[in-house]
C-alpha cells in the first residue's frame, strides 16, 4: 500500500497524497464546487478529477515539479518563470466565471477587514506598530478600481507545476474568480520578487508595481494571524513578515 503523505492540514481543509492522487477533504463544499468549476473553465493545464464525493475531492498527480514555495529555495530556469507568467496571462484574458473570488471582494469590503485586523495585530503584540503602519499605507494602493479578470486567487509558486520550461499544471482553485489581476501576480512572486521580470517576460506587458506591493502587503498583513492559528510561521525566513519588513 502505497505511503500516506500529509500535504497540509488545519481547521478548515486538508490535503493529502497516496501515490499519484492527492484527496483533497473540505467540509465547505461551496469551496469544492468552486475548484471543480474553477479547473474545468481555466484555459491553463489543471489536474485531472478522478472522483468526487464529498467533502472529498480526488484529482491526478501532475508531472513535474513545483517552482518552490515561500520561504523556500525556488527551482526553474527563466524560461519556466516566463512560462508561468504567459499561463497566468492566459488565464486573466479567459472569459470571466460567474462568480467573484478571493483577489475580488470589493473595495470596501477590503478597506474594513484590513482596518480591522491592523488593529488587532498591533493591540494583541502581533507586530510592530510601525511596521503594521507602513505596510498599511502601501496596502491601500491596491484598493482602487480594477477591471475584472478570471483570476486563480492563491497562486503561490507552490501551486504552479513545470517540467523544464513548460508549465505542467496549476493547483489549488478554491479561491478562484473574479477579481484584480495584479493580486494574482503579486501573489505569485511575494518573496521571490527577483523573478518579477522573467514572469512579466511571458506575461506581456508591463504592470502598476505599486499595486501590486499594495495587494503583497495587502495580503502578507491579513495572512499573519490566520497562518499562526494553523500553526505556520509567518515569520520565518521568507515569508510574510519578511515581505512587510521589505516595505519599510
Amino acid at each position: 500500500m502505497d505511503e500516506v503523505q500529509v500535504v497540509v492540514a488545519h481547521a478548515e481543509r486538508a490535503t493529502l497524497r497516496v501515490g499519484d492522487v492527492f484527496l483533497k477533504v473540505d467540509a465547505d463544499q461551496a469551496r469544492l464546487d468552486v475548484e471543480v468549476e474553477a479547473m474545468s473553465l481555466a484555459p491553463v493545464p489543471t489536474p485531472r478529477v478522478l472522483w468526487r464525493k464529498p467533502p472529498v475531492l480526488a484529482t491526478a498527480a501532475l508531472p513535474g515539479t513545483t517552482l518552490g514555495r515561500l520561504g523556500g529555495p525556488v527551482t526553474g530556469s527563466p524560461a519556466a518563470w516566463a512560462a508561468a507568467g504567459a499561463a497566468l496571462r492566459k488565464l486573466h484574458d479567459a472569459p470571466l466565471p460567474s462568480w467573484p473570488g478571493r483577489a475580488g471582494r470589493s473595495i470596501d469590503a477590503l478597506a474594513e477587514e484590513l482596518a480591522d485586523e491592523c488593529d488587532l495585530l498591533v493591540r494583541n503584540g502581533v507586530l510592530p506598530a510601525d511596521l503594521v503602519s507602513r505596510n498599511r499605507r502601501v496596502a491601500e494602493g491596491a484598493l482602487r478600481p480594477w477591471t475584472p479578470a478570471f483570476t486563480h486567487g492563491d497562486l503561490q509558486i507552490a501551486h504552479v507545476f513545470v517540467d523544464g520550461d513548460e508549465v505542467t499544471g496549476i493547483i489549488d482553485w478554491s479561491e478562484a474568480g473574479q477579481g484584480d489581476a495584479l493580486y494574482d501576480l503579486a501573489t505569485f512572486v511575494l518573496g521571490h520578487e527577483e523573478h518579477l521580470d522573467d514572469v512579466l517576460a511571458g506575461y506581456g506587458t508591463d504592470v502598476d508595481r505599486d499595486v501590486m506591493n499594495g495587494w503583497s502587503s495587502l495580503r502578507s498583513l491579513l495572512a499573519v494571524r490566520p497562518l499562526i492559528e494553523q500553526g505556520f510561521d509567518p515569520f520565518a525566513p521568507g515569508c510574510e513578515v519578511d515581505a512587510l519588513r521589505a516595505r519599510m
